[in-house]
């Protein structure tokens, strides 16, 4: 059994349940370790990240919180950063990368908020060429590797509205070049990947980030996964973290496990 959680959100940003609760809920489960991460502060989008005093007293909490239930379980005090998103200052215990905002001209757009927005977003920059649009965000996470980030977040977020190829084929080629380009930048830095089943628990997808064919190449390429939830309440932890072990595993494309 995979009994760690590295990505969650509280109230702190966009999540249901209190830190405290999630905690109870996580010894509930059995955790042997489990770690917040606070959407980092993004001037653009004040309703959806953490602000900076918020962040501050997200910092206090946590950290309050592993001394209280130190002798329960071990909990780790982390940050989601964004790639558009501020630098944190404090002194965190881990990192996840993403991206989930592409600036495109003088717009700053969200790749996850809305299919509108993205068939919009194609249709004024990319003349409404979808892949395009997935080659930009992939360009993007590709820049991640200038950021200090210890386990790169759902890599491909941006197919979270695309159920059954709504907006862009996802066997297309040019999408899997620019996946595919993505993940080796991080594997030059021996970053792990998420193996995230949030999608699911929230109804937007069958099977977790990252695609199949991006799992296979990173495990024919020696890299490592961290199995997380992205919990936005205490009922989705640790969601199918066994039910997609085995069945990766079964399937020969599930790549070294690893935790913080």
């Amino acid at each position: 059994m995979i009994l760690t959680d590295f990505h969650t959100h509280t109230q702190f940003c966009d999540g249901k349940d209190t830190a405290e609760e999630m905690v109870n809920a996580a010894i509930s489960l059995g955790l042997s370790k489990i770690g917040f991460s606070g959407h980092s502060f993004a001037p653009f989008d004040r309703d959806y990240s953490m602000s900076e005093e918020g962040t501050e007293k997200y910092f206090k909490e946590i950290n309050a919180l592993k001394e209280k239930y130190k002798d329960k379980i071990q909990i780790l005090c982390g940050i989601e950063l964004d790639l558009l998103s501020d630098e944190p200052k404090l002194p965190f215990d881990y990192r996840i990368g993403s991206v989930h905002y592409l600036k495109l001209g003088d717009e700053i757009i969200t790749v996850d908020a809305g299919k509108e927005i993205l068939i919009k977003a194609a249709k004024k920059y990319f003349g409404g060429d979808m892949i395009s649009l997935a080659e930009e965000y992939y360009r993007c996470v590709a820049d991640l590797k200038n950021r200090d980030i210890d386990i790169v977040g759902h890599i491909d977020l941006i197919t979270k509205l695309n159920k059954d190829n709504c907006l862009f084929d996802e066997a297309c080629p040019r999408y899997k070049n620019a996946a595919i380009s993505a993940a080796d930048e991080m594997l030059t830095k021996n970053i792990p990947f998420e193996i995230n089943t949030g999608a699911i628990s929230r109804g937007y997808k069958d099977s977790p980030y990252p695609a199949d064919f991006i799992l296979k190449h990173i495990k024919e390429k020696g890299g490592s996964v961290i199995f997380s939830s992205d919990a936005h309440s205490k009922d989705s932890l640790c969601f199918e973290f066994d039910k997609w072990h085995k069945i990766l595993r079964d399937k020969d494309i599930l790549p070294r496990v690893i935790t913080l």
